[in-house]
């Protein structure tokens, strides 16, 4: 057999095989078949208590949860966007409260048990020295004391 047949045998095989594989639905990418996804909850149960006291304790302003830092923080002109950028982009507050016309005037953080490995508690500090360094209140609150609405008031007052 010449050389030209064996490869024209061997890329018709590929070609049936990839047809195959993504009419199975078992190609990255592929359309065809059941995605594993499912929907779920975007808040936790103490998540979803703080966003309701939240909202009946600051009526007159935009409470925002789980919020993408990067939607918060801008890179300031003359700096290296990408750089700046990548170290804040996979990071989230738990909640963002606004005032009417959008000003972000605060982040909030519930932290929980998953907030004390090491690794964590160099994201929670890399979160804390951006959202210092812009000049953003961040406000902190242990899912084992969540604050009541005055507390909330207060927490807020000089930002809201």
């Amino acid at each position: 057999m010449n050389t030209a047949l064996v490869v024209l045998i061997l890329l018709a095989i590929v070609v049936a095989v990839l047809l195959y594989l993504k009419k199975r639905g078992l190609l990255e990418g592929s359309g065809s078949g059941q995605w594993p996804f499912y929907v779920k909850k975007p808040l936790t149960q103490p998540e979803q208590v703080l966003y309701h006291r939240l909202v009946k304790a600051l009526p007159e302003h935009i409470v925002l949860a789980q919020v993408q830092v990067s939607r918060v923080l801008g890179v300031k002109k003359g700096s290296n966007f990408n750089e700046w950028n990548n170290r804040i982009n996979r990071l989230s507050y738990d909640f963002v409260v606004c005032s009417k016309d959008s000003t972000v005037l605060a982040a909030i953080e519930l932290d929980d048990k998953s907030h004390e490995p090491n690794r964590r508690m160099a994201t929670d500090e890399k979160k804390n020295k951006a959202t210092a360094d812009a000049g953003l209140l961040l406000i902190r609150w242990n899912v084992k004391a969540l604050p009541d609405e005055s507390a909330i008031q207060r927490a807020l007052r000089n930002e809201a």
